[in-house]
């Protein structure tokens, strides 16, 4: 496992285009769980909670983003800003920004 304040990322060559492909580490300093959002991608897509830890979503991209739950909950995350959620026991779900419904990710509630 990374070090929690290590970022990687990895240089893909195909065709002659380059991707990068980022992943960036869910455990914040300050003990919640990160994710980042980053051009129009929720990184890391898939996180494993307790209940009762926070859920901590940075927006770097230029437009609001939501993280919703099908019939459940959902949390605002304004333009260059942070959301967060306390994790509850009903909480593995998959979840997805309502304005961009190809952003995904899932939540794990883990003993």
């Amino acid at each position: 496992m990374n070090a929690p304040h290590l970022n990687r990322r990895h240089l893909l060559i195909s065709g002659g285009a380059a991707l990068i492909i980022r992943e960036t580490p869910a455990r914040a300093h300050n003990g919640a769980v990160h994710v980042t959002i980053e051009d129009l991608v929720f990184l890391p897509a898939e996180i494993e909670v307790r209940t009762g830890e926070t859920i901590e979503w940075v927006n770097k991209d230029r437009m609001a983003h939501t993280a919703t739950v099908k019939g459940g909950w959902e949390v605002m995350i304004p333009a260059g800003k942070t959301a967060t959620r306390v994790a509850e026991a009903g909480d593995s779900v998959d979840y997805y920004c309502r304005f961009h419904p190809n952003m995904k990710g899932r939540i794990t509630i883990v003993a």
